[in-house]
Protein backbone atom coordinates (compact mmCIF):
# COMPACT_ATOMS: atom_id res chain seq x y z
CA UNK A 1 0.00 0.00 0.00
CA UNK A 2 2.94 2.36 0.62
CA UNK A 3 4.03 1.98 -3.02
CA UNK A 4 0.48 2.71 -4.19
CA UNK A 5 0.24 5.80 -1.99
CA UNK A 6 3.63 7.05 -3.19
CA UNK A 7 2.66 6.52 -6.84
CA UNK A 8 -0.61 8.40 -6.23
CA UNK A 9 1.25 11.35 -4.67
CA UNK A 10 3.71 11.48 -7.57
CA UNK A 11 0.87 11.55 -10.11
CA UNK A 12 -1.12 14.31 -8.41
CA UNK A 13 -0.52 17.95 -7.48
CA UNK A 14 -2.03 20.93 -5.63
CA UNK A 15 -2.32 19.19 -2.25
CA UNK A 16 -4.35 20.25 0.75
CA UNK A 17 -3.09 18.25 3.73
CA UNK A 18 -5.63 17.99 6.55
CA UNK A 19 -4.83 17.61 10.24
CA UNK A 20 -7.28 16.91 13.05
CA UNK A 21 -8.80 19.49 15.37
CA UNK A 22 -6.83 20.44 18.50
CA UNK A 23 -3.68 19.40 16.60
CA UNK A 24 -0.93 17.50 18.40
CA UNK A 25 2.65 16.62 17.49
CA UNK A 26 1.74 13.59 15.39
CA UNK A 27 -0.86 15.19 13.12
CA UNK A 28 1.24 18.36 12.70
CA UNK A 29 4.48 16.41 12.27
CA UNK A 30 2.81 14.23 9.64
CA UNK A 31 1.27 17.19 7.84
CA UNK A 32 4.34 19.40 7.76
CA UNK A 33 6.71 16.52 6.92
CA UNK A 34 4.53 15.52 3.97
CA UNK A 35 4.21 19.15 2.86
CA UNK A 36 7.98 19.72 2.93
CA UNK A 37 8.54 16.44 1.05
CA UNK A 38 5.99 17.24 -1.65
CA UNK A 39 7.33 20.74 -2.16
CA UNK A 40 10.86 19.35 -2.41
CA UNK A 41 9.88 17.22 -5.43
CA UNK A 42 8.24 20.15 -7.19
CA UNK A 43 4.64 19.77 -5.98
CA UNK A 44 2.36 22.49 -4.65
CA UNK A 45 1.22 21.68 -1.14
CA UNK A 46 -0.06 23.33 2.03
CA UNK A 47 -1.22 22.18 5.46
CA UNK A 48 -4.79 22.93 6.46
CA UNK A 49 -5.09 23.03 10.25
CA UNK A 50 -7.21 24.64 12.93
CA UNK A 51 -4.12 26.21 14.47
CA UNK A 52 -0.50 25.55 15.42
CA UNK A 53 0.27 25.67 19.16
CA UNK A 54 3.29 27.78 20.09
CA UNK A 55 5.48 24.79 20.97
CA UNK A 56 5.03 23.38 17.45
CA UNK A 57 5.82 26.51 15.44
CA UNK A 58 9.32 25.21 14.68
CA UNK A 59 7.81 22.33 12.67
CA UNK A 60 6.87 24.76 9.88
CA UNK A 61 10.51 25.58 9.14
CA UNK A 62 11.27 25.06 5.44
CA UNK A 63 7.67 25.26 4.21
CA UNK A 64 6.99 27.69 1.37
CA UNK A 65 3.56 29.41 1.62
CA UNK A 66 1.58 28.61 -1.53
CA UNK A 67 -1.71 29.64 -3.13
CA UNK A 68 -3.45 27.39 -5.65
CA UNK A 69 -6.71 25.70 -6.56
CA UNK A 70 -6.98 22.41 -4.69
CA UNK A 71 -6.70 19.25 -6.76
CA UNK A 72 -5.88 16.60 -4.15
CA UNK A 73 -6.87 16.24 -0.49
CA UNK A 74 -4.84 14.13 1.93
CA UNK A 75 -5.69 13.57 5.59
CA UNK A 76 -3.01 12.65 8.13
CA UNK A 77 -3.64 11.16 11.58
CA UNK A 78 -7.39 11.75 11.17
CA UNK A 79 -9.59 8.78 12.06
CA UNK A 80 -12.95 10.40 11.33
CA UNK A 81 -14.10 13.44 9.35
CA UNK A 82 -15.77 14.64 12.55
CA UNK A 83 -12.26 15.34 13.87
CA UNK A 84 -11.58 17.98 11.20
CA UNK A 85 -13.29 20.60 13.34
CA UNK A 86 -14.14 23.81 11.51
CA UNK A 87 -12.63 22.38 8.31
CA UNK A 88 -15.10 19.49 8.18
CA UNK A 89 -17.74 21.28 6.10
CA UNK A 90 -15.25 22.28 3.38
CA UNK A 91 -13.61 18.85 3.08
CA UNK A 92 -16.26 16.26 4.03
CA UNK A 93 -16.39 13.53 1.39
CA UNK A 94 -13.46 15.05 -0.51
CA UNK A 95 -10.49 13.18 0.97
CA UNK A 96 -8.56 11.39 -1.79
CA UNK A 97 -5.90 9.73 0.37
CA UNK A 98 -6.18 8.88 4.06
CA UNK A 99 -2.94 8.21 5.94
CA UNK A 100 -3.59 7.09 9.50
CA UNK A 101 -2.67 4.70 12.31
CA UNK A 102 -5.95 4.44 14.22
CA UNK A 103 -7.65 1.05 14.29
CA UNK A 104 -10.98 2.89 14.55
CA UNK A 105 -10.48 4.81 11.27
CA UNK A 106 -13.77 5.22 9.37
CA UNK A 107 -12.78 7.66 6.61
CA UNK A 108 -14.06 6.43 3.25
CA UNK A 109 -11.33 7.67 0.91
CA UNK A 110 -10.56 6.16 -2.53
CA UNK A 111 -7.06 5.34 -1.26
CA UNK A 112 -6.31 4.42 2.35
CA UNK A 113 -2.90 3.90 3.93
CA UNK A 114 -3.88 2.83 7.45
CA UNK A 115 -1.46 0.91 9.65
CA UNK A 116 -2.92 0.29 13.10
CA UNK A 117 0.35 -1.33 14.23
CA UNK A 118 2.25 1.95 13.84
CA UNK A 119 2.79 3.75 17.14
CA UNK A 120 2.45 7.13 15.42
CA UNK A 121 1.32 8.35 12.04
CA UNK A 122 4.79 9.81 11.53
CA UNK A 123 6.14 6.27 11.68
CA UNK A 124 4.19 5.54 8.48
CA UNK A 125 5.48 8.73 6.86
CA UNK A 126 9.07 7.71 7.58
CA UNK A 127 8.67 4.76 5.20
CA UNK A 128 6.42 6.53 2.70
CA UNK A 129 8.52 9.62 1.94
CA UNK A 130 11.64 7.83 0.60
CA UNK A 131 9.32 5.76 -1.63
CA UNK A 132 8.00 9.07 -2.91
CA UNK A 133 11.53 10.08 -3.86
CA UNK A 134 11.81 12.81 -1.25
CA UNK A 135 14.92 13.46 0.81
CA UNK A 136 14.59 13.27 4.58
CA UNK A 137 15.79 16.82 5.15
CA UNK A 138 16.36 18.34 8.60
CA UNK A 139 12.83 19.75 8.61
CA UNK A 140 11.31 16.40 7.67
CA UNK A 141 13.40 14.55 10.26
CA UNK A 142 12.40 16.93 13.04
CA UNK A 143 8.73 16.65 12.15
CA UNK A 144 8.80 12.87 12.05
CA UNK A 145 10.71 12.54 15.32
CA UNK A 146 8.34 14.99 17.04
CA UNK A 147 5.30 13.00 15.96
CA UNK A 148 6.75 9.69 17.08
CA UNK A 149 8.09 10.99 20.38
CA UNK A 150 4.90 12.79 21.38
CA UNK A 151 2.53 9.94 20.44
CA UNK A 152 4.59 7.47 22.48
CA UNK A 153 5.13 9.73 25.49
CA UNK A 154 8.84 9.81 24.66
CA UNK A 155 8.74 6.02 24.13
CA UNK A 156 7.10 5.25 27.49
CA UNK A 157 3.64 4.18 26.29
CA UNK A 158 2.60 0.62 25.46
CA UNK A 159 2.21 1.48 21.76
CA UNK A 160 6.01 1.72 21.46
CA UNK A 161 7.36 -1.22 19.47
CA UNK A 162 10.82 -2.37 18.43
CA UNK A 163 10.06 -0.93 14.97
CA UNK A 164 9.17 2.40 16.57
CA UNK A 165 12.51 2.50 18.38
CA UNK A 166 14.39 1.53 15.22
CA UNK A 167 12.61 4.28 13.28
CA UNK A 168 13.44 6.87 15.93
CA UNK A 169 17.05 5.66 16.06
CA UNK A 170 17.33 6.04 12.30
CA UNK A 171 16.09 9.64 12.56
CA UNK A 172 18.63 10.32 15.29
CA UNK A 173 21.40 8.89 13.12
CA UNK A 174 20.27 11.12 10.26
CA UNK A 175 20.65 14.14 12.53
CA UNK A 176 17.29 15.26 13.86
CA UNK A 177 17.43 17.77 16.72
CA UNK A 178 16.55 15.21 19.40
CA UNK A 179 17.74 17.13 22.45
CA UNK A 180 15.92 20.32 21.45
CA UNK A 181 12.69 18.51 20.59
CA UNK A 182 12.69 16.45 23.80
CA UNK A 183 13.33 19.56 25.91
CA UNK A 184 10.53 21.57 24.26
CA UNK A 185 8.03 18.70 24.25
CA UNK A 186 8.70 17.07 27.63
CA UNK A 187 10.74 19.31 29.90
CA UNK A 188 9.56 22.88 29.34
CA UNK A 189 6.43 24.41 30.87
CA UNK A 190 5.22 27.99 30.99
CA UNK A 191 4.23 29.61 34.27
CA UNK A 192 0.63 29.52 33.06
CA UNK A 193 0.91 25.79 32.42
CA UNK A 194 2.20 25.24 35.95
CA UNK A 195 -0.70 27.30 37.32
CA UNK A 196 -3.10 25.27 35.19
CA UNK A 197 -1.77 21.97 36.53
CA UNK A 198 -2.16 23.23 40.09
CA UNK A 199 -5.79 24.13 39.39
CA UNK A 200 -6.41 20.85 37.55
CA UNK A 201 -5.07 18.74 40.42
CA UNK A 202 -7.62 20.39 42.71
CA UNK A 203 -10.40 19.00 40.47
CA UNK A 204 -9.18 15.40 40.79
CA UNK A 205 -11.88 12.94 41.76
CA UNK A 206 -11.71 9.17 42.19
CA UNK A 207 -14.44 6.63 41.55
CA UNK A 208 -14.85 2.88 41.08
CA UNK A 209 -12.90 2.07 44.21
CA UNK A 210 -10.15 4.55 43.24
CA UNK A 211 -9.50 2.61 40.02
CA UNK A 212 -10.62 5.58 37.94
CA UNK A 213 -9.41 9.18 38.28
CA UNK A 214 -11.00 12.19 36.59
CA UNK A 215 -9.67 15.73 36.15
CA UNK A 216 -11.41 18.65 34.46
CA UNK A 217 -10.10 21.77 32.72
CA UNK A 218 -13.29 23.84 32.79
CA UNK A 219 -13.67 27.08 30.87
CA UNK A 220 -13.63 28.87 34.21
CA UNK A 221 -10.19 27.44 34.99
CA UNK A 222 -8.87 28.08 31.47
CA UNK A 223 -10.03 31.70 31.54
CA UNK A 224 -8.82 32.31 35.07
CA UNK A 225 -5.33 31.02 34.31
CA UNK A 226 -5.30 32.52 30.81
CA UNK A 227 -3.89 29.51 28.96
CA UNK A 228 -3.87 29.04 25.20
CA UNK A 229 -4.71 25.80 23.39
CA UNK A 230 -1.09 24.68 23.21
CA UNK A 231 -0.74 24.79 26.99
CA UNK A 232 -3.62 22.34 27.36
CA UNK A 233 -1.76 19.52 25.60
CA UNK A 234 -0.43 16.65 27.66
CA UNK A 235 -2.93 16.90 30.51
CA UNK A 236 -4.27 13.43 29.71
CA UNK A 237 -1.20 11.75 31.17
CA UNK A 238 -1.78 13.16 34.67
CA UNK A 239 -4.55 10.89 36.08
CA UNK A 240 -2.99 7.66 34.75
CA UNK A 241 0.22 8.40 36.65
CA UNK A 242 -1.51 7.65 39.94
CA UNK A 243 -0.80 4.26 41.50
CA UNK A 244 -3.77 1.93 41.24
CA UNK A 245 -5.63 3.97 38.62
CA UNK A 246 -6.66 1.85 35.63
CA UNK A 247 -8.71 4.48 33.79
CA UNK A 248 -7.51 8.07 33.63
CA UNK A 249 -10.05 10.57 32.29
CA UNK A 250 -9.31 14.18 31.37
CA UNK A 251 -12.21 16.51 30.60
CA UNK A 252 -11.53 19.70 28.68
CA UNK A 253 -14.42 22.11 28.23
CA UNK A 254 -14.38 23.39 24.64
CA UNK A 255 -17.50 25.53 24.95
CA UNK A 256 -20.22 25.75 27.59
CA UNK A 257 -21.61 22.25 28.09
CA UNK A 258 -19.27 20.52 25.61
CA UNK A 259 -16.32 18.50 26.92
CA UNK A 260 -13.47 16.99 24.89
CA UNK A 261 -12.59 13.84 26.80
CA UNK A 262 -9.25 12.02 26.73
CA UNK A 263 -9.09 8.50 28.16
CA UNK A 264 -5.89 6.66 29.08
CA UNK A 265 -5.72 3.03 30.22
CA UNK A 266 -3.13 0.29 30.47
CA UNK A 267 -5.17 -1.53 27.74
CA UNK A 268 -4.73 -4.94 29.41
CA UNK A 269 -8.02 -4.64 31.32
CA UNK A 270 -9.86 -1.73 29.69
CA UNK A 271 -9.68 -0.80 26.01
CA UNK A 272 -9.75 3.01 25.76
CA UNK A 273 -11.07 2.99 22.17
CA UNK A 274 -13.97 0.73 23.12
CA UNK A 275 -14.70 2.91 26.14
CA UNK A 276 -14.86 6.06 23.98
CA UNK A 277 -16.84 4.43 21.17
CA UNK A 278 -20.01 4.49 23.27
CA UNK A 279 -19.76 8.30 23.18
CA UNK A 280 -19.09 8.40 19.44
CA UNK A 281 -15.32 8.60 19.79
CA UNK A 282 -12.40 6.28 19.21
CA UNK A 283 -8.64 5.96 19.12
CA UNK A 284 -6.20 3.36 20.37
CA UNK A 285 -6.38 0.59 22.96
CA UNK A 286 -4.51 2.64 25.56
CA UNK A 287 -5.38 6.18 24.43
CA UNK A 288 -8.62 7.42 22.95
CA UNK A 289 -10.98 10.37 22.95
CA UNK A 290 -14.59 11.45 22.59
CA UNK A 291 -16.95 14.34 23.22
CA UNK A 292 -19.51 14.40 26.05
CA UNK A 293 -22.19 17.07 26.44
CA UNK A 294 -23.93 18.40 29.52
CA UNK A 295 -22.98 20.27 32.66
CA UNK A 296 -19.72 19.28 34.31
CA UNK A 297 -21.55 17.08 36.80
CA UNK A 298 -23.78 15.51 34.12
CA UNK A 299 -20.83 14.74 31.85
CA UNK A 300 -18.81 13.39 34.75
CA UNK A 301 -21.69 11.15 35.83
CA UNK A 302 -21.87 9.63 32.34
CA UNK A 303 -18.14 8.93 32.36
CA UNK A 304 -18.16 7.49 35.88
CA UNK A 305 -21.01 5.15 34.94
CA UNK A 306 -19.13 3.98 31.84
CA UNK A 307 -15.95 3.50 33.87
CA UNK A 308 -17.80 1.40 36.42
CA UNK A 309 -19.26 -0.82 33.71
CA UNK A 310 -15.90 -1.18 31.98
CA UNK A 311 -14.08 -2.14 35.16
CA UNK A 312 -16.86 -4.48 36.28
CA UNK A 313 -16.64 -6.48 33.06
CA UNK A 314 -12.83 -6.32 32.76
Amino acid sequence: MIKQAAAFLRERDNFDILTHDFPDGDTLGSGFALCIALQSIGKKARVITTGVPKDFIFLQEGIVPMSFDTQTVVSVDVADEKLLGKNREAYAGKIDLCIDHHRTNVIQAPLRLVDAEAAANCEILYYLLPELGAELTRGVRNNLYTGIATDTGCFRYTNTTAKTLRTAAALVELGCDTAYINKVMFETKTKKRMALEREILDTMEYCCGDRCAIIAATLDIQNRVGVCDGELEGLASIPRQIEGVEIGITMREKEPGVFKVSVRTDETRVNAATFCSQFGGGGHAAAAGCTVKGTLEQAKAQLEKAAGEALWTA
